[in-house]
């Protein structure tokens, strides 16, 4: 009987949600509250889960209506990505992976269907872990495995003895998240009906951004400490900070060369819908005017990843002088600033400027609050030279190195009290440890700090409820860099001028294998095939602050080049010979670069 009760619950639970939106108020928050977080239905006994037979009916009706594609498939940084037609029966499967984490967790589990900036034609899906964190790296393995086997049944099996799930007091609980894409609402059914087959309630909060499923799926496992865990209990929490922040500093919506207007690219994806409700709840302190919101093609020569790579303006965005400009990629979990000057030249501000920008204003708030907190700024390869140089020797803020990909830098920034961690490529996030947070509250009712240090106790509070720190979060990211130029009373072009960035350029070399490279140093140093990075170096040193590595894409047969030198055109020049390089010792497929 209970067992009844506690599923009826569940499914009340996911009918409740459909009725919130980020206008919930305060008296909905409490009333639906109790159906929203798990613990509310835990110590109602043990029960059965994961027969025998309904592990084999499970397989058998993926097997039946998704039959495996003939390809090996491997589970990298970003889950798995190929061409949308490919990936049915990868989806069922991580459905029913997604059900035997949340056992093996006993938490939610997230499931998102994007292939991020990728083409429209391609889709993907990754698992969100109970934090919001990227799924564990041993988990990446049995996913590949499951995605590869002629075997469901079998290897279903295999997990659950492994680890011991014939038996809960819970049943297994999976969000399912999706982007724009035309093929992601049937790959999404697909992920669901493999996790509802094997006995787990499934919660759709359709189309949503990556950062959303991931805050949501962290938000039911804190058991209320980050709010709703609903989109609208996202769109709360981040919009509240925002607004209090703004109002703690008292400067109104312009402060000296800060105006509160720009130009927002949405990629024609999910960040489109997405901020025009962030802009719908903050007229008040930002005035946005928004470019491809859907009209054209995902992510077709418009998104954050375009313009960080092409180093141009985003289709269909006109550019006035001095006036910022923010282009989002597919799935929203990436930003890029960017302007045009008085002589109509392109400026781009990449996630090297964004963590400027963030790691030194915490550190100001840090150092205002005089908080025993060690903050920290977590790089990748690809960060440029003079960013690293600016932080570590004009901030005075540590730097850590570390491979690319987000499960690097998260973890790497999960070390220090704050963690500022952000890609090149716009990704990034800030991370507050326990300490650090039970440090800045104890800090708002200490009457033996001063004023100043409680109210700098405070800012750092709110921050850390505007970032969404379970991942990177594009427009989380974006109120994170208005409320600090707001509070500095920069333009752009002042923000860019805190220090110049070195020309840079990346090129992508397709090969047969790309597993044929391999690197080591944070990726700064290529290990295999042999020759390379002394052919790399030796290249490297006719170029005037010359600096170049490649690495292995993580889903795709390519080899990644960046390049940078002491100007644009010997930037590219270092980069299309260290492409042939790769081409050449790296077994390149079709033309040489």
């Amino acid at each position: 009987m209970l067992r009844l009760l506690n599923v009826s619950l569940l499914r009340c639970e996911i009918s409740l949600t459909k009725l919130l939106s980020p206008e919930t108020n305060t008296l909905q928050y409490f009333l639906l509250f109790p159906y929203l977080t798990r613990r509310h239905f835990a110590n109602t006994g043990y029960f059965k889960m994961f027969t025998s037979a309904d592990v084999q009916n499970a397989a058998a009706k993926g097997d039946e209506k998704y039959p495996k594609f003939p390809k090996t498939f491997q589970y990298g940084t970003a889950g798995f990505r190929e061409k949308a037609e490919e990936l049915p029966h990868i989806l069922y499967r991580m459905g029913l992976l997604a059900a035997l984490r949340s056992a093996v967790k006993k938490a939610a589990i997230g499931v998102m269907v994007t292939a991020s900036h990728n083409p429209v034609q391609d889709n993907g899906v990754k698992l969100c872990d109970p934090q919001g964190e990227m799924l564990e790296p041993a988990w990446e393995k049995i996913g590949t495995e499951l995605a590869n086997t002629d075997d469901v049944a079998s290897y279903l099996k295999k997990i659950i003895e492994d680890f011991g799930l014939d038996s809960s007091k819970e049943k297994p609980f999976v969000f399912v998240g999706q982007d724009t894409r035309p093929s992601s609402d049937f790959l999404a059914k697909a992920a669901i009906e493999g996790a509802e087959n094997l006995g787990a309630l499934v919660r759709d909060i359709g189309i949503v951004s990556t950062p959303i499923l991931h805050f949501v799926v962290a938000s039911r496992n804190a058991s209320g400490e980050l709010g709703l865990p609903t989109e609208g209990g996202y769109f709360n929490r981040i919009s509240s900070a925002f607004v209090q922040l703004k109002e703690k500093e008292g400067l109104g919506r312009e402060n000296r060369n800060y105006k509160p207007e720009f130009d927002f690219d949405g990629a024609n994806g999910v960040g489109a819908d997405k901020m025009a409700q962030f802009a719908k709840m903050l007229t008040e302190w930002i005035d946005v005017t928004h470019f491809n919101t859907g009209e054209g093609q995902l992510n077709f020569n418009c998104g954050a990843d375009f313009v960080k790579v092409q180093q141009t303006k985003p289709e269909g965005v006109p550019l006035t002088v001095n006036r910022r400009g923010v282009s989002v990629d597919g799935d929203a979990d990436r930003i890029i600033y960017f302007y045009t000057d008085s002589d109509n030249k392109f400026h781009l501000l990449d996630g090297d400027k964004i963590a400027t920008l963030v790691a030194g204003h915490l550190m100001e708030l840090v150092s205002a609050s005089g908080l025993d907190i060690h903050l920290g700024l977590v790089q990748t390869a690809y960060a440029n030279g003079s960013s690293t140089e600016y932080i570590s020797q004009t901030l005075k803020v540590p730097v850590a190195c570390v491979p690319t990909g987000v499960k690097h830098l998260h973890h790497k920034a999960q070390e220090f009290d704050v963690g500022v961690y952000f890609e090149a490529n716009g990704h990034g996030t800030v991370i507050f440890s326990k300490k650090a947070t039970n440090l800045v509250r104890a800090a708002l009712e200490n009457p033996e700090l001063t004023q100043a240090q409680r109210e700098a106790a405070k800012k750092l509070s709110l921050f850390g409820e505007l970032i969404n720190q379970t991942v990177g979060d594009a427009l989380s990211d974006l109120l994170l860099v208005e409320t600090i130029l707001h509070s500095k009373g920069w333009s752009v072009a002042d923000w860019d001028n805190a220090y110049t960035d070195l020309p840079s350029r990346q090129l992508k070399v397709t090969v047969k294998d790309r597993n044929v490279v391999s690197t080591t140093d944070a990726e700064r140093k290529c290990v295999t095939p042999a020759g390379l990075q002394d052919r790399i170096d030796a290249i490297v040193a006719n170029f005037p602050k010359g600096r170049s590595f490649v690495r292995p894409s993580g889903t795709e047969d390519v080899v990644r080049v960046y390049a940078e030198a002491e100007s644009r055109e010997l930037a590219d020049e270092l980069a299309k010979e260290v492409a042939r390089a790769v081409h050449d010792l790296a077994n390149g497929t079709g033309p040489a670069p």
